[in-house]
């Protein structure tokens, strides 16, 4: 060091020019490592950054895993609860007299310090419970009688309304018909799976079930109520309107459809290898004369009689567009949802306006949207978009506006997409059937138990009485 400075004097003296060449080249240097540190610092910074991301997802996901990211949380979420117009939901507690207990709890004494309490200041506080009973399985030995009829030369016996099968010997201990009711709606109403629905039969009622018994017990009375799964089809042939959707199902492999046919009066579900027109047409029947609504799906198209296309995919559609980049902001597209929206409001208000104004508010909304579906959209970017919205409107042009004339018929399919919403749950719980036999059972139960929900009627007396033996006889 002391050798450095002795130089650096003697450049001072002698030679300055190159002690200012030296110090330059030294500054330059050190602004050099300065800019390499500099740009080192923002690498690190940018680290700790992804390093602090990384840590943050890892947490939401061990937390949270499905948890809605912000970027795609609503900014101004709706209101929770029913929507303006649906009456309120809260549970009543029932009236004194429908009491079944009534408990007495007196005070005649502090409980704290044990002095006398004086009646005359007491105040009575009256509470509803509600209280689950406690549930035993009732176990009954039934003996019935064989005989033989001399008169009618053939064999009787006698019955018993809780009797569902006449085996005896290993296979004579059966589930009345109200378990098997209680069975079947836990696992085709309520969706539980076999295993779960098993569990709430021990647990609950103390009633001892496997999953492949329960499966078996599900078949019998799938084969008691067959007649009525084909009474509701026959039935939606018969009414005004039917809904229909369909979706993919497994059964033992993949290439299997679920279709559903729907209407206020009951639900249809069937499952066919097949998702074509000539199923659709052969589940409808030849008598069927109403009004079919459905998605804009192609199996759908030359099925004779008068349809109605679902609006909501309509709007979708062109929602899905207008969200795009090429065509955000098409006024082409905007006059085409408001001629939508126009005439859903029409639908609403038409039984209140005159015939005149009525059809001449019709006749306005179809001319509008011929003049609009049949002209080409420009070929550049906006264009492409609009023109798939276009196509799509003008292939079911002659189905937009079949509603308005039929009171009973919607603008849209949500009908079905509800009725077959639980079909999909029952789905990703189940992952379908594995067998032929399993699928049609499942058909028939999940279809007269979303029947008798819509009905208001009992899912588990209907298969309970299916399934006493007096009944079937008879």
């Amino acid at each position: 060091m002391e050798r450095v400075v002795a130089y650096g004097r003697s450049l001072i003296v002698n030679d300055p020019e190159q002690l200012l060449d030296i110090v330059e080249r030294q500054a330059r240097q050190l602004l050099k490592q300065q800019s390499v540190i500099e740009a080192h610092e923002q690498q690190l910074k940018t680290l700790e950054k992804a390093v602090a991301a990384l840590k943050e997802e890892q947490r939401v996901s061990s937390v949270a895993p499905f948890r809605i990211d912000e970027k795609k949380r609503k900014q101004a979420p709706k209101k929770p609860g029913r929507k303006p117009g649906h009456r309120g939901a809260w549970r009543q507690s029932p009236p004194p007299a429908a009491s079944d207990e009534h408990i007495e709890v007196s005070l005649p004494q502090c409980p704290d310090c044990g002095h006398n309490l004086d009646v005359a200041h007491q105040r009575a506080i009256e509470q509803t419970i509600i209280e689950a009973p406690v549930v035993v399985p009732r176990i009954i030995r039934l003996r019935t009688y064989r005989n033989h009829c001399d008169h009618c030369d053939k064999p009787v016996s006698s019955h018993h309304p809780l009797q569902v099968s006449e085996a005896t010997g290993a296979a004579g201990t059966h589930l009345g018909p109200r378990a098997l009711g209680l069975a079947a709606m836990l696992n085709k109403e309520l969706k539980l799976t076999m295993r779960k629905s098993t569990q709430v039969l021990n647990r609950l009622l103390g009633v001892t079930l496997s999953p492949g018994g329960l499966s078996q017990a599900l078949d019998r009375v799938a084969g008691q109520l067959k007649g009525d799964y084909e009474q509701t089809l026959i039935t939606l042939r018969e009414s005004e309107v039917i809904h229909t959707d369909e979706t993919g199902w497994w059964v033992g492999g993949s290439g299997y459809t679920l279709w559903v046919y729907t209407n206020k009066a009951g639900t249809y579900y069937r499952i066919v290898n097949s998702r074509n027109r000539a199923t659709a047409e052969a589940i409808l029947g030849d008598d069927f004369k109403g009004v079919l609504v459905s998605d804009c799906l192609s199996v759908y198209d030359g099925i004779e009689g008068e349809q109605q296309k679902c609006y909501a995919h309509h709007l979708k559609a062109l929602s899905k567009a207008l969200h795009s980049e090429d065509a955000k902001g098409s006024a082409y597209l905007l006059e085409l949802r408001a001629l939508l929206h126009t005439t859903m409001l029409l639908k609403q208000l038409q039984d209140d306006l005159p015939d005149a104004q009525r059809q001449s508010l019709r006749q306005a909304l179809e001319a509008r949207f011929e003049e609009l579906l049949t002209k080409p959209r420009p070929p550049d970017e906006q264009g492409q978009q609009e023109a798939k919205v276009r196509n799509r409107l003008r292939k079911q042009q002659d189905h937009l506006f079949t509603f308005l004339d039929h009171p009973a018929v919607d603008a849209t399919n949500n009908l079905a997409e509800r009725q077959l919403r639980p079909a999909v749950i029952s789905r990703k719980l189940s992952c379908g059937s594995k067998t032929p036999n399993g699928a049609n059972t499942w058909a028939i139960l999940a279809s007269l138990a979303a029947t008798a929900q819509q009905q208001g009627d009992s899912f588990t007396e209907q298969v309970a009485q299916a399934m006493m033996l007096k009944n079937r006889a008879a």
